[in-house]
């Protein structure tokens, strides 16, 4: 099963729907488009996501999500997804990198996880049940790319003590710490190899002045719930939390070192958005700040079924947070796009029907494609003009073809593309279709049209000027 723009319905129950259903899809899709340049919320539509947690690497924004199964009435999660982008709207998806079982010693949950580079490599910390015991651990998973693959580091638990949520921060001498724990709050400081620590790990006191005050929970005294997030700024130690469950809230403390002693400070993002349970990441990205954080705005979602979404912001003068709200309009695009160089297929602002999955030339594909399914690209950059465009293309079945249009799905076509049957879904070949009217900096759209059932695999995409 998937999201569909983004109705959780087996792709069986789609084809029965039939014209009527696309019909009301892409008038919900026209309801829902935002102002031009700024991201799509959710900022994935093919899933559920989770748990956000990105990274600033090498020009690139990569975020680490969990995936909620479509129908979840529990959190169901078997794996963990890596996306990125170079403008904060459109979004690469590089697949499953990491799942349980990558850890021959976990038996299940894919829960809140959070990467962090140290010398040269990426290591992923992650909270699973361990098969042994029946109590979370946290797991940690290396690679030598932040899009994986990536691998067990230890061959077991780095640490057990049945919490979860981990969060590492390597502050400025290069020691690392992890953070972790719901009910309790957790810290160890990290060896320089990543995967052993120094010492036992200690237990933050959570009193009121430095979490907040709950009320009418004796067990709970303050406000902090989960998922610790922790960063530095001009020689000030946040730690931003999902505070009082249920339906949780983002709040934050500060510090004058990694351990303490914290205070809190307020609240970040208010009890909104249709899930009970909320993660946030904070980075900082050429030149702006954002915020990501999970709901359950797409049709379907709820508190099992999340969506991860980002805000920009700037932080008030003396260095606190402002309030930050769940929109549909998400982040202002940074830069523009290129459709001169390749793109994958599967680089999305929103989309309305498709899949990925691996593919057999490496990285992922789109695929499970219907007749008028559709893909948006923001901000493409054409200047002068496109003369021609390229696809990788693969089809089992008869074909189709390539709507390439600009602004909205049924709105200007430049150029149409048509698609034969290659004997497979993965027996790529490369077709090529003149394109008219293409310049300037526009929406991109690929329709895909066609007879009934699926028609087509699209692996990556080139403009030529």
């Amino acid at each position: 099963m998937k999201v569909r723009l983004v109705l959780p319905l087996t792709k069986t129950a789609r084809t029965r729907r039939g014209a009527a259903w696309l019909v009301s899809l892409l008038c919900l899709a026209a309801l829902l488009q935002p102002a031009t340049a700024r991201a799509d919320n959710p900022i994935v539509q093919t899933i559920y996501t989770a748990d956000p947690a990105p990274l600033v690497h090498d020009g690139r924004v990569y975020l680490y999500t969990g995936h909620d199964e479509d129908g979840s009435t529990w959190f169901t999660m078997n794996e963990w997804r890596v996306w990125s982008s170079a403008d904060m709207v459109n979004w690469t998806d590089h697949g499953a990198q990491l799942d349980i079982a990558s850890f021959a010693w976990a038996s299940k949950d894919a829960w809140a996880g959070h990467v962090v580079p140290r010398n040269g490599k990426f290591y992923w910390y992650v909270p699973v049940v361990n098969r042994a015991t029946g109590r979370m651990a946290i797991g940690v998973a290396v690679s030598e790319s932040p899009t994986g693959p990536f691998r067990d580091a230890l061959g077991g638990p780095l640490v057990e003590n049945g919490e979860i949520d981990p969060a590492v921060f390597v502050d400025d001498d290069g020691q690392a710490y992890l953070y972790w724990g719901n009910p309790n709050l957790w810290v160890v400081k990290l060896n320089s190899d990543m995967t052993s620590y120094q010492g036992s790990p200690a237990r933050i006191p959570l009193t009121t002045q430095g979490f907040g005050a709950r009320s009418g929970n004796p067990d709970r005294p303050t406000l902090y719930e989960e998922a610790p997030w922790v960063f530095k700024r001009n020689g000030q130690y946040y730690m931003v939390f999902a505070a009082e469950c249920c339906s949780e809230f983002i709040a934050y403390s500060t510090a004058p070192s990694p351990t303490g002693p914290w205070t809190y400070r307020g609240t970040i993002m208010p009890r909104q958005g249709g899930s009970f349970t909320n993660h946030a990441g904070v980075v900082d990205f050429k030149g702006g700040s954002y915020f990501f954080y999970h709901n359950g705005a797409l049709p379907g979602g709820g508190g099992f079924t999340r969506s991860v979404a980002v805000e920009s912001f700037t932080y008030n003068s003396d260095g606190t947070f402002p309030t930050i709200n769940m929109t549909g309009g998400g982040a202002p695009q940074v830069g523009t796009l290129d459709p001169y160089v390749r793109q994958e297929a599967e680089t999305i602002a929103w989309a309305s029907g498709v899949e990925t999955e691996p593919s057999g030339e490496g990285g992922m594909n789109v695929g499970w494609i219907e007749n008028g399914d559709w893909i948006k690209t923001k901000g493409v950059a054409f200047g002068a003009g496109a003369r021609s465009f390229n696809a990788r293309v693969a089809s089992a079945a008869a074909g189709g073809s390539i709507e390439v249009r600009l602004d909205s799905p049924t709105g200007t076509l430049v150029g149409t593309c048509t698609v034969p049957g290659t004997g497979g879904w993965q027996n790529w070949t490369t077709v090529t279709c003149p394109v008219n009217g293409a310049s300037g900096t526009r929406d991109l759209y690929f329709r895909y049209t066609g007879g009934s059932g699926y028609l087509l695999n699209v692996n990556w995409w080139r403009f030529s000027a």
